[in-house]
Parts: C-alpha cells; sequence; structure tokens
C-alpha cells in the first residue's frame, strides 16, 4: 500500500508549483518511492476530518499505515530516512544535510513568505508603501548570506540532499520578483535543482491537478 499525501484540490499557485505538497512529491521522485494523492478543497481542510490529520487545517499531510504526519519538513525528513538518496550515508554530513532542511524552512523561507503575505494582503493599507522596501531588505540579507556560502558549489555541501530540495523550493517561491536573480548562482542553483528529472516529473504531477481543476 502507497503512502498518501493530501494536495490542493484547486492550488492558489495556479500550477506554478509554489504549493507545499511539490516538495513532498519531488522528495517521492527521487527516492523513486510511488505515492497517492487525496485532493481536499479549502472547505475540507477545515473540517474535523483533515484536521485530524493537520491540526492547523492545512496541507500537506502524509499517512502510511498507522503514522499520520504534517508539516512538509517532518515529512520530507521521515521520507529521507526511510529511502535512500536524500540523506547521505557518513554521519556528520547527514547531520548538515539535515541542519540545510532547517535553515531553508527557519532561515530563509520566514522573510520570503513574509514578503509574499504583504504583496497578497496588504496593498490597500496605508502602511504598505513604508513596509514593502524593509521586507525586500529582509530577503536581499538573507539571500547574500546564502549566496556567500553557496559560492561556486553546486549544492550546499556536498551531493545534493533533502537539504537542498527544501532551499530550492524556498527560493522557487520568489520566482517573478527578482530577488534571486541578483545573485546568479543561486538562479543558477535553482534553475540546477528544477532541472533534475525528479522535479520534472513532480511538478508535471501538481501541474496535472491545476489542468484538471480548470478543465472541470
Amino acid at each position: 500500500m502507497h503512502p498518501t499525501i493530501t494536495a490542493f484540490e484547486t492550488s492558489p499557485d495556479r500550477g506554478r508549483g509554489l504549493a507545499r505538497d511539490m516538495r513532498v512529491r519531488w522528495a517521492f521522485e527521487e527516492v523513486g518511492q510511488p505515492y497517492d494523492v487525496q485532493l481536499v478543497s479549502f472547505k475540507e481542510m477545515k473540517e474535523s476530518a483533515h484536521r485530524s490529520r493537520h491540526p492547523f487545517g492545512q496541507i500537506p499531510t502524509y499517512e502510511a499505515g498507522d503514522l499520520t504526519l504534517f508539516e512538509s519538513g517532518a515529512i520530507i525528513l521521515h521520507i529521507a530516512e526511510r529511502h535512500a538518496g536524500l540523506l547521505p550515508a557518513d554521519a556528520h554530513a547527514r547531520a548538515r544535510a539535515i541542519a540545510w532542511m532547517f535553515a531553508a524552512l527557519n532561515t530563509v523561507e520566514p522573510p520570503i513568505v513574509e514578503r509574499s503575505m504583504a504583496l497578497i494582503l496588504e496593498k490597500d493599507k496605508s502602511w504598505y508603501e513604508e513596509r514593502m522596501p524593509m521586507l525586500d531588505d529582509r530577503v536581499r540579507v538573507r539571500l547574500g548570506e546564502l549566496s556567500n556560502r553557496l559560492g561556486k558549489a553546486d549544492w550546499l555541501d556536498g551531493a545534493f540532499s533533502a537539504g537542498d530540495l527544501l532551499m530550492v523550493t524556498v527560493l522557487r517561491r520568489l520566482d517573478g520578483s527578482g530577488h534571486v536573480e541578483k545573485f546568479p548562482n543561486l538562479a543558477a542553483y535553482v534553475a540546477r535543482g528544477a532541472a533534475r528529472p525528479a522535479y520534472q516529473r513532480a511538478f508535471a504531477a501538481q501541474l496535472a491537478v491545476f489542468k484538471n481543476s480548470k478543465a472541470s
């Protein structure tokens, strides 16, 4: 029996591969693990059946046997620990890869999400024009630090890992903003991640959901 994840029935990212189930799909594709998808509506996400899987009424969730998980980072770590391909065998390298997973979600993503939410929810607010330069600066600082650390390397710490998978998906949330393009090594890094066959398969699977929702 395959693991089952939940995903948006109608994704707000309009097929751009930015919804967080994309991360889990990509992880499954990297390790060669088949999976099933249960699509949920925005209404269903807030109902008790889904909240029993995810207490905050979000996606994705993961179910396999008697195990249910929420939070994309936790799900990807579970997949990476059960299947070869996303974490190094060496104990120290493995620990560093996990550290990069946390860095992607806890250090790099928050200012990016805060900026995105301001663009969506605050454009009509009196403080918007003053607030956006501050949010943009926070993103630039984080990207500059990441760019300095990456340098000329292909990946964050040796071979591609779950840390890179999460970092690439986090940076993709800036598509269209011009921020990543100011750091050529980061732009090339994101392009390398998106060019991976496993990423392409995951993207196609998520895009198909959007196309089907548009057709119905």
